[in-house]
């Protein structure tokens, strides 16, 4: 086994980090944000959520409007790209094509006055890394794209830089290719040790490869943790619906107090709240609020139900194999629920259902934040206060997701 190269990774601290185009188009506003050396982070977000333009303040390809970028205790705000000892990858490969898979590899190296012993160690040491043993002979138009997005990735690692910037590097492969390249970095993290800063809209690729995330959206960072801690316990509404895939089901209701308990409320549905999620709410109630059950946590009822379950009509079936999502039409709207297995459920038929109430998400219908602690506190029913018992007022509109 190869033993694994401890870099000269460092951590990377934002602090007050602004990015104004124009006079008020605000790119990115971070007020704080530290990734630790050696780390794996994604920068998590849809199509002008700050990400990408965030990786580029850290590398030194745009200058912020206000605030300080730090690698280690040294201040880089000011300091030219080529000066900041980064490496990056991007989704073109930006090859030679003129050039061998050696000379690629090759070139900064030589660029930086590295000398030949030196750079003939760091080329053997990325090739046997990338597999490309036998490929650095050819040129790139005879790669295949995986092959090609890997020499891409041998030509920043021979600098061996303290830090690695990947924007989106995988987008331009297929499906499979993703699949395995997802795999290669994976296992190259673990190789060299490196802190990777990596830029990704897609959130299968960020959940399955990284330590920590930054969901981003209108240039701030919504929450920042690690993958499974994003997922159990998202902050928001729109962490919770980015973050999963099938997404989240969502649903608009009122929470009611009666006789020390609290429910959730919505047309044709009057749920309890189980005591590990009381716990956990905070503060005075809002007036709306969203409900949120991931599919996998929706339970059907294949064999009969128990007297309070729900009921959906089936309205799709995909069978994947290890899994089959069904989406059911209910008085709350559509519910998608994720079971084991391939099942043999018919269309167009009456199933019943119910939701695991421990492991509910509820959100504040306007402002979408979450209304609950990530962990179980003491008897926090007395803190927070829901409307007092009255008949239910149904809501007239509904929104799932």
């Amino acid at each position: 086994m190869m033993a694994k190269l401890v870099g000269r990774s460092a951590n990377v601290r934002l602090e007050g980090l602004q990015k104004v185009f124009g006079k008020e188009t605000l790119a990115v506003d971070i007020a704080e944000m530290l990734i630790p050396a050696g780390e794996f982070v994604t920068l998590l977000g849809p199509s002008g959520c700050g990400k990408t333009t965030t990786l580029k303040l850290i590398a030194g390809l745009e200058r912020p409007s206000s605030g300080a970028i730090y690698f280690g205790d040294q201040r880089v705000t000011d300091v030219a790209p080529g000066s900041r000892d980064i490496a990056m990858v991007f989704q073109n490969y930006a090859l030679y094509p003129h050039m061998t898979v050696r000379a690629n590899l090759e070139y900064g190296l030589k660029k930086h006055h590295v000398a030949r012993d030196e750079r003939d160690r760091r080329i053997t040491w990325a090739s046997e890394v990338l597999q490309l043993e036998r490929l650095l002979h050819r040129k790139p138009r005879e790669l295949s794209g995986g092959q090609q997005q890997r020499v891409a990735l041998g030509r920043a690692m021979v600098r061996e830089p303290k830090a690695f910037l990947l924007d989106e590097p995988l987008s331009n492969l297929d499906a499979r290719l993703r699949l395995l390249m997802r795999a290669e970095l994976i296992r190259l993290h673990h190789t060299i040790d490196t802190t990777m800063i990596y830029v990704t809209h897609d959130q299968v690729e960020a959940m399955s490869m990284s330590q920590r995330i930054a969901v981003m959206r209108d240039g701030r960072v919504q929450q920042y943790d690690r993958p499974e801690v994003i997922y159990r316990y998202p902050s928001s509404r729109f962490v919770a619906s980015f973050i999963g895939s099938p997404g989240i089901n969502l649903y608009e209701g009122d929470l009611v107090a009666s006789e020390g308990a609290v429910r959730f409320v919505a047309p044709g549905v009057d749920l309890p709240l189980s005591g590990p999620i009381v716990e956990r709410l905070s503060g005075p109630a809002p007036a709306k609020v969203v409900l949120g059950i991931r599919p996998e946590d929706v339970l059907l009822h294949l064999e009969g139900g128990p007297p309070d379950a729900l009921v959906g009509r089936v309205t799709v079936v995909e069978s994947l194999g290890p899994e089959t999502i069904v989406t059911l039409e209910t008085t709350l709207g559509d519910v998608t629920t994720r079971v084991r297995g391939m099942q043999p459920i018919e269309f167009d038929v009456q199933i019943p259902f119910s939701f695991d109430t421990a492991r509910l998400h509820l959100f504040d219908a306007t402002t979408g934040d979450s209304l609950l602690r990530p962990g179980a506190s003491s008897n926090a029913i007395k803190a927070f206060r829901p409307p007092v018992a009255r008949a239910p007022s149904l809501v007239t509109q509904t929104q799932s997701g």
